[in-house]
């Protein structure tokens, strides 16, 4: 017989394990990339929910290369982004500094609900004052809105996020965030399909909860002294208090975390077909253009999700998109 062995669950690493401090997760770090051309790094899209798909392996060093395999897949709903600023990064001994910020003209009046507007707007005047001042000028970054209206998000209120462009040289960055001042951005532009992004997102958050289903230590005889689902020891006379790897009782839940290498298996503009019958549970209808990503995201329903470039990719990346033979629309609730 052998003995069964369940170590505990979770990694300290994540310690302190406190909410997030925003319900939009924050990207720390953007990769650099090699490409002759600039382009933005990232994206923003909204969790709809999961079905699955079959489709052609197409890794070759899978056992079940070229054979018909199903794969969960999560489908996020990714209206096309609004870049409505440009911002330029000075070098300081202290990091990163903001130069100048130009903002489109006539921005949308939704964007009141994230910020308070300017009544008077110099975008050509604080653009020429980056493009004289690009030998000093360190990072150009552009800052994006998503459009919740055209999804099955019930809110009104942009998502803004700052996303870093890769690529080409300092002087290509700024006509590239000039261009595109202004103007909308759809998945098609930044990403294919077959690429591998990080997931960048906010955990479900499942409240206070217990060291049994926080740390997922054993629950104790009921014989034993006093509690059954309490922790067995509190740890050693010396040092004389807890330690932070004792598993205690705690939050649980909503934090942020970035998932690695996710591979983006198809992004289509009709959201019909993906959309199972009756609508997805606690989201309802993708309307416009959508992202599948295999496997599963942090974050419930309608919870903002990041998708980045990778920070650090596979070594072998198939170079055809996968062939996708079927998706399945079947309702989740039997109908």
């Amino acid at each position: 017989m052998v003995k069964h062995h369940q170590p505990r669950h979770g990694s300290l690493a994540y310690s302190p394990r406190k909410r997030a401090r925003s319900i939009v997760a924050r990207i720390r770090y953007w990769p650099e990339i090699v490409s002759d051309t600039p382009r933005l790094l990232g994206f923003m899209g909204y969790k709809a929910g999961m079905t699955y798909v079959t489709a052609i392996e197409d890794r070759k060093r899978s056992p079940n290369f070229g054979k018909e395999v199903v794969r969960p897949v999560t489908v996020i709903e990714a209206p096309p982004l609004l870049v409505c600023c440009v911002r330029a990064y000075v070098k300081t001994p202290r990091g990163l500094r903001t130069f100048v910020e130009a903002w489109m003209e006539n921005p949308p009046k939704d964007l009141e609900r994230v910020l308070t507007l300017p009544e008077k707007f110099n975008a050509e005047e604080n653009l020429r004052k980056i493009e004289a001042n690009l030998d000093k000028i360190a990072k150009i970054r552009v800052i994006a809105i998503t459009q919740p209206r055209n999804t099955g998000v019930p809110k009104k209120k942009p998502d803004l996020s700052e996303i870093a462009i890769g690529g080409g040289t300092i002087q290509q960055q700024f006509e590239y965030a000039k261009g595109i001042l202004g103007k909308t951005i759809s998945p098609t532009d930044i990403f294919k399909e077959g690429q591998y992004v990080d997931v960048i997102s906010i955990s479900k958050g499942k409240g206070l909860q217990g060291p049994v289903k926080r740390w997922g230590i054993k629950i104790k005889q009921h014989k034993g002294r006093k509690t059954k689902r309490g922790v067995g020891t509190l740890g050693p006379w010396h040092p004389a208090h807890v330690m932070y790897s004792v598993p205690r009782a705690g939050q649980m839940g909503f934090h942020q975390r970035t998932e690695y290498n996710k591979r983006i298996l198809k992004i289509g503009n009709d959201g019909g077909e993906v959309t199972p019958n009756g609508g997805f549970i606690r989201y309802g209808v993708v309307r416009g253009p959508y992202i599948l990503i295999e496997g599963s995201v942090p974050g419930p329903k309608k919870r903002l999700i990041k998708l980045r470039y990778p920070a650090r990719p596979p070594t072998e990346v198939p170079e055809t998109p996968p062939q996708i033979i079927y998706i399945s629309a079947e309702s989740p609730q039997g109908k």
